[in-house]
């Protein structure tokens, strides 16, 4: 089977995702009108209802634009990444380009009001927000790490997706895309505030997470796990802990002001430390050790950190 790739899509079988690459193959896949912008658009939940037409039922798609979704009781189970999640009423969840999504049900029961805005990166590419949008690092959480509202601040980013669908009907002047980039932007940095929020309330959560933390690293270091897997990275630790990366660095910088990269690289040298000064095992034998491959790796990185090489560390305690 295949589709127009005239109209954006590229050529599929069913076990294999869609590769979808523009706005305009969006609206055709939802029976809609053409879009009044090429690289901007805003899908209302009610509007692709009205064409009866949902063909991404128990299909994977991989959509090459940026995506910031509004539930309101449109589908109830998104495979987005390696987790299901229950996409309840009030939540925002964001999409970058190139990542795989797949919707497995359709809900009976449909309530009206959410939109999902889509943005091609060319849009933003020239603008200072192409230049800072990899900082909004809530475009690579999990689904289950998806933004929940509530009613005051869905109405605001409502809103301001109702001025951008206003702005690009009104016709293209030299002014479009510097107040479609600027509401976008808006809408971002008002989701840095919300997600503030969440981390804060959700405080008690947070730090069990950080205790988990501990514990995972004590496990890895005590266990020797570096022999076998070499040094943890912040992909094992999120991975273990079920959250993405981006999430865990992200949490732990507002709960502690520190990355998740931080906390790893700190732990380390204490292990180091703590080998360095019980044994009296060769520098580049505490290196391997440690999970490095290459032993000036370690020397410079425990440098870094202590302002002393670890010859000078072992000399001097």
């Amino acid at each position: 089977m295949a589709l127009n790739k005239a109209a954006g899509f590229a050529e599929y079988d069913m076990t294999k995702a869609i590769v979808i690459n523009d706005i305009a193959a969006v609206h055709k896949m939802f029976d809609l009108d053409p879009p009044r912008h090429p690289l901007v658009s805003v899908i209302r939940v009610d509007d692709v209802l009205l064409t009866k037409n949902i063909p991404y039922i128990n299909q994977s798609y991989i959509i090459n634009l940026f995506q910031i979704s509004l539930k309101s009781g449109f589908c109830d189970e998104l495979t987005y990444g390696r987790n299901k999640y229950d996409f309840k009423e009030g939540t925002l969840v964001f999409t970058k380009p190139g990542q795989r999504i797949t919707v497995s049900t359709a809900e009976r029961e449909v309530e009206p009001g959410g939109w999902t805005l889509l943005f091609h990166p060319d849009l933003i590419r020239k603008s200072a927000l192409g230049k800072c949008i990899e900082q909004f690092s809530f475009f690579s959480y999990d689904s289950h790490e998806a933004l929940h509202l509530s009613d005051e601040e869905r109405k605001n980013l409502t809103d301001l997706a109702d001025k951008i669908e206003v702005e690009y009907k009104q016709g293209i002047d030299r002014h479009t895309q510097t107040l479609l980039v600027a509401n976008i932007e808006l809408i971002l940095n008002y989701c840095v505030r919300y997600y503030d929020r969440q981390f804060y309330v959700r405080t008690n959560t947070n730090s069990d997470i950080v205790a988990r933390l501990d514990t995972l690293l004590d496990d890895y270091f005590g266990k020797q796990r570096t022999l076998e897997l070499g040094l943890p990275t912040v992909g094992y630790c999120s991975s273990a802990l079920h959250m993405s990366s981006s999430y865990l660095s992200d949490m732990l910088k507002r709960e502690i002001g520190k990355s998740a990269q931080q906390v790893i690289q700190e732990r380390l040298i204490d292990r180091a430390k703590t080998c360095l000064l019980s044994t009296d095992e060769q520098i580049s034998q505490v290196a391997y050790s440690l999970g490095f491959e290459y032993p000036q790796h370690f020397s410079k990185l425990f440098k870094a950190k202590t302002g002393l090489s670890p010859q000078q560390y072992r000399r001097e305690h």
